[in-house]
């Protein structure tokens, strides 16, 4: 059965429309080994009747099948029998002969052997290599569809919490809800843009613009500036980019909530990778801290978890006051989290 495959070797041996083409054509091969061979007769010692019907037998073999490729042998074969073994011009048989011939016979049965077995391997790993692209198609399509419902699931959380918030009362309450549901959100969509079933990793300079990006408009603030900065092509395992994405996330949220709660500035988020170590800074040019270590005693939530991630990553979270004013969030990574 011929195959539709790029790869040329893969679909030998060719099967032609007619196969008398296949025969006519060996034909010619042979024919043109007989010519080479009266050609050469000048450069030759004495004997090697078979030395240019060797090639034709291969590539009838080799182009069309096994059964063009014994028809070959059988031609070529007759060929130097009577033009090139003497007595010259007859088909006498004699020791000599029959030994000549056994060899002949031998040489171009193994060829044609191996050239057939060849083919067959090939073509039967042609049919694996599409039958496993088919199966990673569809493993990719099942790993999306499985992400997909993943994040929506986690987007109905999310709503539900908003929903039972309504029916709470208690302003403590609702804001604890609030910020579930949001971060619940935020995880979903996280989830959705970095995993990928290849395992590549999304580049992370883009992945931090977007992200931040959207925090930003979510907070309702048009007045926040925001640069990233990040090595170029980048990638990180998604088993570290998410717990990183969420420090930035709540780094980001608490300079806009704490930093900058009424007053326009800017926020810069600058990731660097060192010998595989990672070190994350949030800088914002905010109100500040009071000192060091006031909020990683008494912080909120949001910085709670930063320091949970953290050490869920075997790292380091710090909130510190800016040289020039403002605050610095910081996270270090060890060198085995980079890809």
């Amino acid at each position: 059965m011929q195959r539709s495959n790029e790869r040329f070797v893969e679909r030998l041996p060719l099967v032609l429309d007619r196969p008398v083409y296949a025969y006519i054509l060996t034909i010619i091969f042979s024919v043109a080994a007989l010519m080479l061979r009266y050609a050469a007769e000048p450069l030759l010692p004495v004997g090697y009747p078979f030395v240019t019907f060797f090639p034709a037998v291969i590539l009838s073999s080799f182009l069309f099948g096994v059964r063009p490729g014994i028809f070959a042998a059988i031609l070529c074969g007759i060929l130097s029998w009577y033009v090139f073994i003497p007595p010259y011009g007859s088909f006498t048989l004699n020791p000599a002969v029959a030994m000549a011939m056994l060899f002949y016979t031998g040489v171009v049965v193994i060829d044609i052997a191996l050239i057939h077995f060849m083919q067959r391997a090939n073509f039967h790993l042609g049919i694996e290599r599409e039958r496993s692209a088919a199966l990673a198609d569809n493993r990719e399509l099942l790993f999306h569809e499985l992400q997909h419902r993943v994040s929506n699931n986690l987007q109905v959380v999310a709503a539900m919490l908003s929903l039972q918030r309504r029916y709470v009362d208690h302003d403590v309450a609702r804001r604890a809800l609030d910020d579930a549901s949001a971060r619940l959100s935020l995880v979903g969509r996280i989830s959705r843009a970095l995993y990928d079933p290849s395992g590549a990793g999304q580049d992370m300079r883009s992945f931090l613009t977007t992200l931040t990006a959207d925090i930003v408009d979510a907070s309702g603030r048009q007045d926040i500036g925001l640069t990233v900065v990040a090595p170029d092509a980048l990638r990180l395992d998604p088993n570290i980019t998410v717990p990183l994405a969420l420090v930035v996330a709540e780094s980001v949220s608490n300079a806009i909530e704490h930093g900058l709660p009424d007053r326009a500035g800017h926020i810069g988020v600058t990731l660097e990778s060192t010998d595989g170590a990672l070190v994350l800074l949030i800088a914002d040019d905010g109100q500040g801290i009071l000192s060091d270590g006031v909020a990683d005693k008494n912080g909120s939530l949001g910085l709670r978890i930063a320091h949970a991630l953290a050490a869920q990553l075997g790292g380091r979270f710090a909130l510190t006051p800016g040289a020039r004013g403002g605050a610095i969030a910081r996270l270090d990574l060890p060198a085995r989290t980079d890809c």
